[in-house]
């Protein structure tokens, strides 16, 4: 099992930052995928960013230029910087974590609020 927590979340206004942390504990494997992924009220559960265990990223347009994902494996610990925020980027946020052969484990964490006013 691994369990995963995030934080970083708040509140903050049009234009300013946050990073979120999110940290990774139990039986995580050397070869996995982790992510960010987004919920707003009314919507459906939307990717943010993702990182494999060597570093390769993937944003959608939304946020690319905007987001950067990075993660440290010593400490088991994703992070996501967010600048340039909108409104819109207003959800709560979810860490993931997808490991096995075919990614079959599949973990989320409890999630962040991110709340940015105009």
């Amino acid at each position: 099992q691994v369990q995963l927590e995030e934080s970083g979340g708040g509140l903050v206004q049009a234009g300013g930052s946050l990073r979120l942390s999110c940290a990774a504990s139990g039986s995580i494997f050397s070869f996995n995928r982790m992510g960010w992924y987004r919920q707003a009220p009314g919507k459906q559960r939307e990717l943010v960013a993702t990182i494999s265990s060597v570093g390769t990223t993937n944003y959608p347009d939304s946020v690319k230029g905007r987001f950067t994902i990075s993660r440290d494996n010593a400490k088991n610990t994703m992070y996501l910087q967010m600048n340039s925020l909108k409104p819109e980027d207003t959800a709560v946020y979810y860490c993931r974590l997808r490991q096995g052969a075919t990614y079959e484990y599949d973990f989320w964490g409890q999630g962040t609020q991110v709340t940015v006013s105009s």
